[in-house]
């Protein structure tokens, strides 16, 4: 089975804008190209699971979310970086319109993302990673059963006193931190 890196979108690897659907408003946060490079060198599956309730609430579309979706996939493209799956949760259960008004077992901090990510790909939960800007992205990691959980500062206000997280980073572009995580989660692996 494989492992994977799980990053959430926005304020992990662009910066956070509000309800962000419009490729001219997207913004890469310095050092995610590198530290994408980096999980890839290491035999990490790159798998962005990202809460997209704009599209829910009617102020963007599904196809204005997957031009959006398509570009940046090509920009790591460029790069030399494969993303491997981007899953997206649309709804929201207060505030969605219509069929979008549900309670989901997507909307993270549910772990219904990472968990279709996991059969679709076949990924080895614990031995794989996730990164995110919010607690609720935390609590998907832990509720899925992945290995470790980082929370970054490079997208909403954190309060690293309360989190769940294994990590606290300033964002993807410390990539000697990123590099000593990889390596203590695998050396933690081969231990068990």
């Amino acid at each position: 089975m494989a492992k994977a890196v799980f990053i959430d979108r926005d304020g992990v690897i662009n910066r956070e804008k509000e309800y962000l659907h419009r490729v001219e408003d997207f913004e890469f946060i310095d050092g995610v190209f590198g530290a994408c490079r980096l999980f890839a060198e290491k035999g990490y599956r790159i798998i962005v699971v990202t809460n997209q309730s704009g599209i829910g609430r009617g102020y963007y579309s599904e196809q204005a979310y997957a031009r959006l979706t398509g570009w940046m996939v090509t920009q790591f493209s460029a790069e030399g970086i494969v993303i491997d799956d981007v899953l997206h949760c649309p709804h929201h259960p207060e505030q969605g319109l219509g069929k979008y008004r549900v309670v989901c077992g997507c909307r993270k901090p549910a772990p219904g993302m990472l968990l279709a990510a996991a059969c679709k790909h076949h990924i080895d939960l614990p031995r794989s990673l996730m990164f995110g800007d919010k607690e609720a992205d935390i609590q998907a990691g832990r509720a899925a059963g992945v290995g470790r959980s980082v929370l970054v500062r490079s997208g909403h206000p954190i309060d690293e006193h309360v989190t769940q997280a294994d990590h606290v980073i300033d964002s993807l572009g410390e990539l000697e931190r990123v590099r000593r995580i990889i390596t203590d989660a695998n050396d933690e692996q081969e231990a068990k």
